[in-house]
């Protein structure tokens, strides 16, 4: 098959163009302005997309658990798409392995490692000027139960394809700012893969500015996708409505107020140490679904057009965070 690009360009003059007849009322939504998006040629290849997240998926990697043969599968692959795309390994290498204790039950713990991929490409700003931005995905998953695999081709295979995308288009775009761009492990555990890479950082006497984190991505039947943090952030809020009207999908916000309880998203995924840490978030992620957690949550189970729309919105949006950092951190 011929490999396509994609130009996000296209979809947001299409959007503007169906917008016009609704000018009033999207300029009453949009309080954050500034040239966005659309002003750059942000290109990925369109056919990898589908075809990453199938081998993700796969009964190959059998699950993705952390410790397993399916999960170092998984990590390979990864690793080898980020040196066909010349991204930067982080310190000189791509595995950062960690150990922590895996509780079992209330009574029992054991010991494990797991390993993180970490690479990074430098911002166009002047150096004392650029700030950190951290963008992750968790590549693990549950493994295989029962004798049933849980290929989590939404939990979380979708995040990384996205990530892997966001790469590609920063790779043609280089960001303003600093990126490291997180493959985080373990997360099934207890979000293990975000708190060690936190650890890495203090040992270094360093800190993100900003995480952004995709986890479930490719699936809604509303062709909804939330973007969660903007509570703890107020100066985040004007710059997801500035996109509202633009990106190929519902963006929605919200699942960030304490008072929603188990609809608060705040500490469900690996944005959770980092806002821990004081380090100020945006999670993009899809409401839970019939094939969360469960064998069925498989790449033949997956509305394509929608995780196609949901990547080129996430690319979008982390092009419009690293461009309005100083702005949505600036209450720091």
């Amino acid at each position: 098959m011929v490999k396509t690009k994609v130009s996000i360009i296209v979809l947001f003059m299409l959007a503007l163009i169906a917008a016009c007849s609704n000018h009033e009322e999207i300029q009453a939504k949009v309080i954050y302005k500034q040239p966005l998006a659309s002003s750059v040629q942000l290109s990925y290849d369109d056919t990898f997309i589908l075809s990453a997240l199938k081998t993700l998926s796969a009964d190959e990697m059998a699950g993705r658990r952390t410790g397993t043969d399916g999960n170092a599968k998984a990590r390979a692959y990864i690793i080898n798409r980020l040196k066909t795309l010349d991204a930067a390994p982080l310190n000189g290498r791509y595995e950062h392995s960690f150990d922590f204790l895996n509780n079992i039950s209330d009574e029992e713990e054991i010991p494990m490692t797991g390993v993180n991929i970490l690479a990074t490409i430098s911002g166009t700003k002047p150096e004392n000027d650029r700030k950190l931005i951290v963008i992750s995905a968790h590549y693990d998953h549950v493994g295989v139960r029962s004798g049933k695999v849980y290929n989590g081709a939404d939990d979380n295979a979708s995040g990384v394809v996205g990530l892997l995308a966001v790469i590609e288009a920063f790779q043609h775009n280089p960001p303003a700012n600093d990126i490291v761009f997180a493959f985080l492990d373990a997360e099934e555990m207890g979000l293990h893969g975000a708190r060690a890479l936190i650890k890495e950082y203090d040992a270094q006497s360093t800190k993100a500015d900003f995480n952004i984190n995709f986890d479930m991505l490719s699936r809604s039947d509303k062709n909804e996708l939330y973007a969660a943090g903007a509570y703890h952030t107020p100066n985040l809020k004007p710059v997801i409505t500035s996109l509202i009207p633009l990106v190929p999908v519902t963006l929605s916000m919200g699942h960030d107020d304490p008072s929603l309880g188990v609809n608060d998203w705040t500490l469900q995924s690996d944005h959770g140490p980092f806002y821990q840490a004081g380090i100020p978030f945006v999670y993009f992620g899809v409401e839970d679904h019939p094939y969360y957690h469960q064998p069925t949550d498989d790449f033949d189970t997956i509305p394509q057009d929608f995780f196609l729309r949901s990547v080129q919105t996430v690319i979008m949006a982390s092009y419009e965070i690293d461009q309005s950092l100083d702005m949505i951190v600036s209450a720091r």
